[in-house]
């Protein structure tokens, strides 16, 4: 048996993970809303915003990933204590893609201005797209923060609406670059853009879905959008990392 002083110590090393991984999570949140504003602006100011976040995002990462590795050598935690050190070891690795593709989305942001000017409302639908998953992000962070499982229980739909404004906007970029209404070097651009913006959403359901584990013990089964709309229920595994 674990005595009170090591029970203390587990105490206070879970209470500065939970801290760091909120700070992650914040930073992380922020930098695609910093990444959204440079490309709705073309603001290069904004864009390096963004790059100083995803420096700061992978250094609290490795903090964090260090501390998970300390509580398990040194407390051996079980059962609910180890499933938040496990999965808040997975869940960094999806904060730091959600920054990574924001620093991804702010350097097309500079290389589209260098291009052409031309601001989001360039592409259509591209900013409901944007607010979408923006939405997703803030719904799986606040349920890590808050230990809401419901909550996200079903972010999967929500990501097949992204999915399907991604094909959506594809096309009409391919087409307008087809009939000279888009720069083709811009399109080719926003089409990045685009792509970006689905895998974050894609990371906000494996969010999702961690914090479902974490907080109640159950694996959430990943289901393909056509066979939602079928009505079927095969489950993937955990995750869809990139």
């Amino acid at each position: 048996m674990p005595t009170a002083a090591e029970r203390k110590a587990l105490r206070g090393g879970l209470q500065k993970l939970n801290e760091n991984m909120v700070t992650l999570a914040e930073l992380s949140e922020l930098s695609i809303r910093k990444a959204v504003e440079s490309l709705a602006h073309l603001d290069p100011e904004s864009s390096q915003e963004v790059f100083t976040l995803d420096e700061e995002i992978y250094a609290l990462q490795l903090e964090v990933e260090r501390t998970c590795v300390d509580l398990i050598a040194l407390h051996a935690p079980v059962a609910g204590d180890l499933r938040t050190i496990t999965t808040s070891l997975k869940i960094t690795t999806d904060l730091d893609r959600i920054g990574r593709y924001a620093k991804d989305v702010a350097e097309t942001t500079l290389q589209i201005r260098q291009a052409r000017p031309a601001g989001l409302d360039k592409v259509p639908n591209l900013s409901k797209m944007v607010e979408q998953t923006i939405e997703m992000v803030d719904a799986a962070v606040d349920a890590f923060v808050r230990r809401d499982a419901e909550s996200v229980r079903n972010l999967g739909e929500v990501d097949d609406t992204v999915d399907a404004m991604h094909d959506e906007i594809f096309h009409d970029i391919v087409n307008d670059m087809k009939n000279g209404s888009l720069d083709v070097e811009v399109g080719a651009r926003y089409i990045l853009v685009v792509r970006h913006l689905e895998r974050i959403a894609d990371h906000a359901v494996n969010i999702g879905e961690r914090v479902v584990y974490m907080v109640t013990g159950e694996r959430v089964p990943r289901v393909r959008a056509a066979d939602r709309a079928k009505g079927t229920n095969p489950a993937w595994p955990l995750g869809r990392d990139s």
